[in-house]
């Protein structure tokens, strides 16, 4: 059989006796078409098409990303839904909606991109605004059997239900089923559920940047990837050559949705923290006091650079003598001044204009040999360029800077800081930076996360930053003002989504507003859009956690879960003596559930939950590692729980994570970010009072 036949399939039953049936049929005419098509890429002969061994590596490189993309992740349905149109100008009016292309051995489509244009109308289309879709159904699934169906028939004023075997519900089944699901292992994508709200930012335009504003459960974070996977459907050419990228808070989290791309076709996205585009040129061994990290992630800084970086520059005090064959050529001093300070000036890189000076100043020779009646060419000013004395005058009036050094003299010299930190930062805000025992050099510095962000900034003065097409920045809220100028570099000519939520901002230096942080950013302009419809979180819990809002973030809207789940919140106290006890029988409780389970805690308590759970026979696993069928319970320290996600969540005691944090601000933050983690279910668990911010 040819390797592009699909496999056969049983005969069908008649569509109107068996319906389930005749898409099950379906499903598996579209695996084997799909594993056709897999078979095909893998069959290709490239050894008559390449003409070197370069072009036949790099041309199998994109075969193998090829094979890799046409892979059917069993665990993974190949549609979700189907669209029938009223009208159509294409060949069908029925299409399947899926997370990737599929077609049959003749090229016709047997599940379309969730990404094309004809998918839109899935996620967009309403009984206002059919689209021109008469029906939409959606599929449910068990593992990757297709189990049921839900139909809308959106211009049928008759039928205000769904049918199938939802059972005639108002509202979606599947979708709330979907929604729900018990999350084990790494995050999903939401293709299939994604809201009409959700799917005009995933869709919006590669040139302009969105910032989204999304409280707990909102789905900004799939969001912004999934407009990442529709960025690479729509522009791929693009972005191919300039690059994407997705910035995370920290590793764990990275670990948590690194499987949502590639699940949806997408391998070559690549991922990092703020600290990693940062720390690459100095080895982080320390760590800033609080007040200190405030003042080095202040925008301010940036001038102090800046300052410093140009203050290497010197103007010349004597003229410049060239020697060329038997003819000497005299640049006064006052010209070479006049050539210095154009460059500085122009505010180019400090680089750049170091490389330009030897050529302006060999512009200037010329010049004269033109007067004297001479006709030289470029050849013979890039010789004059690389003149011994042009040189030698370049590099005193233009010395070398080294980034890394620069900072190290910042923060070790109180007089170099001070002259050009002056009128910038005030003397106690220079004395709160300035290193107790200054660093002999560069490689014994105890570098300091935000002292990497101001060399990464130094270096930026020094010689320009590569610029990716897109850039992805989630949980945004907790990034500083130099921080973001450290994102904006890496997206200068390109684009971003920036995701985060302002009561969420858990550093000393969380951002105050979207504006504020998109002017560092370099995106001023940037479109911001709110999600306020809560699709995790159930609603029980998420009014709960709520009240926090008003002293913590005022006049941020509150989050209104679209999710009913008695019985999803207990708060319970219990015995300062027993806690532990406690909170290892929640655990133990929450186990008898489907899905995953987070203990949640203020840092300083994990070394003893986790010998409690220890001691009580419970293995647990630390943010990061992934959970299994086996393995389904999390000791979470309240620090990195932010972006991570649990079917049911264990918090002990709320007053331990407010009081961890060093002002109370950040603890109620702290803990809104612990209360809002659950999917199904929240046991809240203390000994001392409760925050009085939670209302009793």
């Amino acid at each position: 059989m040819p390797a592009h036949a699909p496999d056969p399939v049983p005969p069908v039953p008649d569509a109107l006796a068996d319906p389930l049936a005749r898409e099950r049929a379906h499903l598996t005419a579209s695996r084997a078409a799909l594993r056709a098509m897999r078979e095909d890429v893998q069959a290709l002969d490239i050894r008559d098409v390449t003409a070197n061994w370069v072009n036949a590596a790099v041309l199998q490189a994109q075969i193998e990303g090829r094979i890799k993309a046409l892979a059917d992740l069993s665990h993974t349905p190949l549609f979700f839904g189907r669209l029938d149109y009223l009208h159509s100008t294409q060949e069908g009016r029925r299409f399947y909606i899926g997370r990737r292309h599929v077609h049959d051995a003749d090229g016709d489509p047997m599940v379309i991109d969730w990404r094309a244009p004809v998918s839109q109308p899935f996620y967009r289309a309403s009984r206002k605004d059919p689209l021109d879709i008469g029906l939409r159904r959606r599929f449910g699934y068990t593992g990757g059997d297709l189990t049921a169906y839900e139909d809308e028939h959106l211009t049928d004023p008759a039928d205000a239900t769904f049918s199938g075997s939802a059972g005639g519900s108002r509202t979606s089944k599947l979708l709330q089923a979907e929604i729900e699901r018990p999350r084990v292992g790494p995050m999903r994508d939401i293709v299939a559920t994604i809201q009409p709200e959700q799917d005009e930012i995933v869709r919006s335009g590669l040139a302009g940047t969105v910032c989204v504003q999304g409280g707990p459960g909102t789905g900004k974070t799939a969001v912004g990837l999934h407009r990442v996977a529709y960025l690479l459907y729509a522009h791929r050419d693009r972005l191919a050559r300039t690059g994407t990228l997705v910035i995370g808070p920290n590793k764990s989290f990275l670990h948590y949705i690194e499987q949502v791309l590639p699940a949806l076709g997408e391998l070559e996205v690549k991922q990092a923290t703020v600290d990693d585009l940062v720390a690459a040129r100095v080895e982080i061994r320390g760590a800033d006091e609080a007040a200190a990290a405030v003042v080095k992630g202040d925008a301010r800084m940036a001038e102090v650079l800046r300052r410093a970086v140009r203050s290497h520059v010197t103007m010349p005090a004597e003229p410049l003598m060239v020697v060329r064959g038997s003819r000497r050529w005299r640049i006064p001093a006052y010209e070479l001044e006049e050539i210095v300070r154009e460059l500085l000036d122009r505010d180019i890189r400090y680089g750049a204009a170091r490389d330009a000076l030897p050529q302006r100043i060999a512009h200037a020779v010329l010049v004269r040999m033109e007067q004297a009646g001479e006709a030289p060419d470029d050849r013979v000013q890039d010789a004059v360029a690389r003149n011994p004395a042009v040189k030698a005058a370049a590099k005193a009036l233009w010395p070398q800077v080294e980034p890394a050094k620069l900072v190290l003299r910042l923060l070790s010299d109180p007089d170099f800081l001070a002259a050009h930190a002056e009128g910038v930062l005030s003397p106690d805000e220079q004395k709160t930076i300035l290193w107790t025992k200054p660093a002999r050099g560069v490689r014994s510095a105890k570098w300091s996360l935000a002292d990497a962000v101001l060399i990464d900034e130094a270096n930026d003065l020094v010689q320009r930053t590569h610029s990716l097409g897109h850039v992805v920045l989630d949980e945004a809220q907790d990034l500083s003002p130099m921080q973001y100028r450290a994102v904006g570099r890496r997206c200068t000519t390109g684009s971003a989504t920036v995701l985060g939520d302002l009561a969420q901002g858990t550093t000393p230096w969380a951002t105050a507003s979207w504006a504020e942080a998109l002017s560092h950013l370099g995106k001023p302009d940037a479109a911001v859009e709110e999600l306020t419809a809560g699709f995790r979180v159930p609603r029980e819990v998420i009014a709960y956690a709520s009240r926090l809002l008003p002293h913590m973030s005022p006049g941020l809207a509150e989050v209104k879960s679209v999710r009913e789940s008695p019985g999803s919140l207990s708060v319970r106290e219990v015995e300062a003596m027993d806690l532990d006890t406690a909170v290892v029988a929640a655990c133990a409780e929450s186990l008898a559930n489907e899905g995953s389970i987070g203990l949640i805690a203020a840092d300083a308590r994990i070394p003893s939950l986790a010998e409690a759970l220890t001691s009580a026979g419970h293995s647990y696993l630390s943010p990061g590692e992934e959970t299994t069928a086996e393995s389904r319970l999390t000791l979470v320290p309240a620090s990195l729980a932010k972006g991570l996600e649990y079917d049911y969540v264990v918090l002990d005691e709320p007053a331990a994570v407010v009081d961890g944090e060093p002002d109370e601000r950040t603890g109620l933050r702290r803990l809104y970010v612990a209360l809002t983690r659950a999917v199904s279910g929240l046991v809240l668990l203390h000994a001392a009072p409760l925050p009085a911010q939670l209302g009793g």
